[in-house]
């Protein structure tokens, strides 16, 4: 009858039995977890798993866990190992697809990875993880009308990610390999000048294999005269992190537009959803003003946030000027409503060839909003922006800008 007892205690015993050192396995996975964790030490917690794994060699979380520290400790081929036994097993769990995919995507395997997705989502079709980490290895191998739908799946389970939106945002630029742009703004000031303005922009914009290359023509009608300007700017692209903003543009018609124009900044899409940039806009009329930028932006849910600054230093002092802008996206990366604030005047507004006058050391403020939205391929926009503008010391005027816009992606 004992034996019969003894018997009976041994199945009834969950399989996190205690090893050497008295700890039970979920208990050595809770350590293992800290070890990583907080203490970041890998070593340590990868000698913890193992033990885990030693007192429950079925415990599957664990030989996820474990892959996952190789593969953060750049031990791909103990990674792989791990989640190769693992598939033999025919395991099923959306962390098991989630963690091996993501070894193969930071790894630059991205079919790899893209297969081992495929099946993960076939166990697990609405997995937001699996869907995002699809668009991004799709993205990573510049299959970009792919990684546009993944990202649509995305946002389709979760509407409100930041990651998914920042994503979408980035992939959107480059989904269509052409696009075809004319945006219309028109000026109007109740004191500072007499005649209204009217600016129109045509743009043709072709997605190469190393980034955005945009061709744009501006014919604009400014103090009753005309003038036009040539403009082409690049996004070249560095890393799945970085990429490149270099613009130049040129006039024959100074004093409407400024003869030289050029630009270069680098951007950086961070983790966590944010962004940043950093750079130099150049503007040249009879002489040269240079402006040196930064902003950082963050994706929160539905909502873009970005705040820029320009930095003009002269010999006495250095000017600023502050824009802060909200995006609220509602259906893609292509429709959302945009509210602006801001002080002083940027080298990419309408109103730029005012700097040639030093305007940008006086006092100006602005506010503003836009509409974007997309039929199909077909993306419109419209806004408008109101300045209250100090064009000369102590005496302001204001001014109201209306801009319309559309665009065929093909």
């Amino acid at each position: 009858m004992r034996k019969h007892f003894e018997f009976l205690l041994i199945l009834l015993l969950p399989f996190q039995m205690y090893g050497q050192q008295g700890l039970s396995a979920d208990e050595l996975f809770a350590n293992a977890r800290t070890a990583a964790f907080d203490e970041k030490d890998y070593p340590k917690s990868i000698s913890l798993a193992k033990q885990a794994l030693e007192i429950a060699p079925n415990y599957n979380d664990i030989s996820v866990f474990l892959g996952r520290l190789y593969t953060w400790s750049k031990d791909i081929d103990s990674a792989r190992a791990i989640f190769e036994q693992l598939e033999r097993k025919n395991v099923q769990d959306e962390d098991y697809f989630i963690a091996y995919a993501s070894l193969e995507y930071w790894n630059d395997n991205n079919a790899k990875a893209i297969e081992i997705i495929d099946k993960g989502l076939s166990y697990h079709p609405q997995s937001e993880s699996l869907w995002l980490l699809k668009a991004k290895s799709y993205n990573s191998a510049k299959d970009y009308t792919a990684a546009k739908n993944a990202i649509e799946n995305v946002l389709k389970i979760n509407p409100k990610s930041s990651e998914a939106h920042g994503l979408a945002v980035r992939i959107n630029d480059v989904a269509s390999k052409n696009a075809v742009s004319i945006v219309y703004n028109y000026s109007h000031f109740d004191k500072q000048f007499a005649n209204d303005w009217h600016i129109v922009s045509v743009g043709y914009k072709r997605v190469t294999p190393i980034g955005s290359i945009i061709l744009r023509a501006n014919y604009a009608n400014k103090f009753a005269e005309n003038g036009t300007q040539l403009e082409l700017e690049a996004y070249p692209r560095l890393s799945d992190m970085f990429y490149l903003y270099v613009g130049g543009a040129y006039s024959n018609d100074v004093g409407i537009f400024p003869k030289y124009r050029t630009g270069v900044s680098l951007n950086a899409n961070l983790p966590r959803s944010f962004e940043a940039e950093i750079g130099y806009r150049q503007l040249y009329f009879s002489s040269n003003i240079w402006m040196y930028t930064a902003s950082v932006g963050k994706y929160y849910k539905n909502f873009w946030f970005n705040l820029r600054t320009y930095l003009t230093p002269d010999n006495q002092n250095i000017s600023h000027s502050y824009t802060g802008t909200v995006r609220y996206y509602t259906k893609s990366a292509q429709d959302y409503f945009a509210f602006q604030i801001g002080t002083g005047i940027s080298p990419e507004e309408s109103i730029n060839n005012l700097l040639q006058n030093e305007v940008y050391k006086l006092k100006t403020f602005k506010i503003g909003g836009e509409y974007n939205f997309s039929i199909d391929r077909n993306l419109f926009s419209v806004g408008t922006m109101y300045y209250n503008q100090e064009y000369r010391p102590h005496t302001k005027g204001n001014q109201i800008d209306v801009t319309i816009g559309y665009a065929r992606k093909f």
